[in-house]
Formats: C-alpha cells, structure tokens, sequence
C-alpha cells in the first residue's frame, strides 16, 4: 500500500480508529528506538514532566544536600544500632 493510499484509509477511519492508530504508530517508534526526526531517538522534554519541582515549596529540602547528608546519617544509624 502506498503513503497516499494509508493516509487516505487512516483519515477514513472514526476517531477511535485513529486514536488507536495513533497509539500504535507511538508504540512502534519507541520500540524501535527512532521516535525522533531523521530515525534518531529523541529526547524526553522533563520540564513537562510533573515530577519536575515537587519540592520547589519545601522547606526541608531547600538545602537538598543537607537533606540527603541529614536521611543518610539518620539511617546509617540505625543500621548500626
């Protein structure tokens, strides 16, 4: 089947169709590890992503090293102990 022909068959189809062959066509360009331009994997955007800045409002965590320093101290300890 040609390019013109699929693209003719997919605007044919009900928006579930599409839908579905959407998902599809995602699934196999992550599989193949070519789901960016030119076949070259692509980059995931993280600024989009929701766990990016979860603990902006914390006030724990604004010294994220004394945090970490602070939970592994408390933790090592109580292995020990």
């Amino acid at each position: 089947m040609k390019d013109e022909e699929l693209l003719l068959e997919f605007l044919n189809l009900p928006p579930e169709g599409k839908a579905e062959v959407a998902e599809l066509i995602e699934s196999l360009r992550i599989r193949s590890g070519s789901d960016g331009p030119n076949g070259k994997p692509s980059a995931p955007d993280l600024a989009q992503e929701g766990f990016i800045g979860m603990w902006r409002d914390r006030e724990d965590m604004q010294d994220s090293n004394a945090w970490v320093r602070n939970l592994r101290e408390r933790e090592w300890v109580k292995q020990r102990g």
